[in-house]
């Protein structure tokens, strides 16, 4: 597969963590799940559960109870989700197919790479050692800087930690908030196909590519580069 080679390279590459370079959607829905049977009531689907991942509890309980922040009983579902998911993060979530070969690619490259989630630091901090990222050049949480995706604050924050201008990186996420924070920070946006997506198609999300694996967009900064170093 051949990319159009139109946007300078890289200095950095800044990933969400949810449903862009690790599966959680396991863990988070047997979570929720633990809430309805704690309850009396049947599993939600995984099927239903998985492409509500990438929003956390909005979208977990949205999904397996019907209810948004605001209605009744809502809140505390969402603590309850958040002890449970807190003692069983790590259970089967796992690094997607081809995100281990494209980290090191990057670094390989002599490119940086970090972590900018909406996932808060009581989940991110245990979380991102135990699945093989402790060695990412930044981590920014959703609630590092007061602000959450699609705001900008926590990309410019990445690119900060990183020593860089935020034009001279990209991020790379699977919801349409990533790319609206990406765009909102002056960076190159990646949506992944490979991720959760939620209910609207990627296609319409206005990123500068939208990549179906890991190893699409180790190609595509392997031929950026290449294009950077020959012009």
């Amino acid at each position: 597969m051949t990319f159009p080679s139109r946007l300078p390279a890289p200095r950095a590459v800044l990933f969400d963590l949810d449903g862009t370079l690790a599966d959680t959607a396991p863990d988070l829905a047997a979570a929720v799940n633990w809430l309805r049977t704690e309850r009396g009531l049947e599993p939600t689907p995984y099927a239903v559960l998985r492409p509500t991942a990438s929003a956390g509890a909005r979208g977990m309980i949205g999904a397996a109870f019907g209810l948004q922040p605001g209605d009744e009983g809502y809140e505390t579902l969402r603590l309850q989700w958040f002890d449970r998911y807190q003692s069983a993060m790590a259970v089967e979530t796992t690094l997607f197919d081809g995100v281990p070969e494209l980290l090191k690619g990057i670094e390989e490259a002599g490119m940086a790479w970090g972590v900018v989630t909406n996932k808060p630091m009581r989940f991110t901090d245990p979380l991102i050692p135990q699945i093989g990222l402790a060695h990412a050049g930044c981590i920014v949480s959703g609630d590092t800087t007061g602000f959450a995706k699609p705001h900008p604050a926590p990309l410019l924050e990445g690119a900060r930690l990183l020593g860089l201008p935020p034009e001279t990186c990209w991020y790379v996420g699977d919801d349409l908030r990533d790319v609206e924070a990406g765009r909102a920070a002056g960076m190159v946006t990646v949506a992944c196909g490979w991720g959760y997506c939620g209910d609207i198609p990627p296609a319409t999300w206005g990123a500068d590519y939208l990549l179906e694996t890991p190893l699409q967009l180790l190609q595509l900064l392997r031929e950026v580069v290449e294009a950077a170093h020959v012009a």
